[in-house]
């Protein structure tokens, strides 16, 4: 149990709530409740299969490519911290896609809630659990981070009537802190293990 809400909490900080929530409100602040409703069930489902192609598959990427779990570790951890460092700066520019009709794959789901960093770190995270019970804990940690993050988009009105545009601002940065410190962690991993 420990592990898993371990893993959860690492999970549902990476594909970093607050930001994202913030950004569909942004985005939607023209939709009526139904439509906003359905673009986030949209965008979770997106969410839910790259995630999981990431988390399952990043051994197999890193064979095709020959890249060592260590040096992805130290990449991804460095683009990490410079994610987290943008969260915490308040840097929530995003290019403008308000001509796209559909907005729940490009640019909510990737690459504003699953973005570059957050794709290694899974690759990382995915790779980490060789045991068959740490893969399958890891999947329901996963999913359950998902579906909080698909639970705040659906409650989005009324999230930010309850702490407003200031709340989120605080919350973006306490996500990025906490980035910042997993981040440090994937990348020191990676230099101790690469100079073993």
């Amino acid at each position: 149990m420990n592990y898993f809400i371990n893993i959860w909490i690492k999970f549902f900080f990476l594909l970093t709530p607050f930001f994202t929530l913030s950004m569909f409100l942004s985005m939607t602040k023209d939709l009526n409740e139904r439509d906003r409703r359905k673009i986030s069930y949209k965008v979770t489902q997106a969410i839910i299969i790259t995630c999981l192609f990431l988390y399952f598959f990043g051994n197999t990427i890193f064979q095709i490519f020959g890249i060592t779990l260590d040096s992805f570790r130290i990449g991804a951890g460095c683009l990490l911290f410079l994610s987290a460092v943008g969260l915490v700066q308040g840097n929530d520019s995003i290019p403008d896609y308000h001509e796209e009709k559909d907005i729940a794959v490009v640019p909510l789901a990737i690459p504003i809630t699953v973005g570059p960093a957050t794709i290694g770190a899974l690759l990382v995270m995915g790779a980490e659990a060789h045991d068959f019970w740490q893969k399958i804990v890891g999947f329901c940690a996963l999913l359950s981070a998902i579906i909080c993050v698909g639970v705040l988009l659906i409650l989005s009105s009324y999230i930010e009537r309850l702490i407003g545009r200031k709340g989120f601002v605080i919350l973006g940065k306490i996500t990025g802190l906490v980035l910042a410190a997993l981040a440090a962690q994937i990348t020191f991993t990676g230099i101790k293990n690469f100079l073993k």
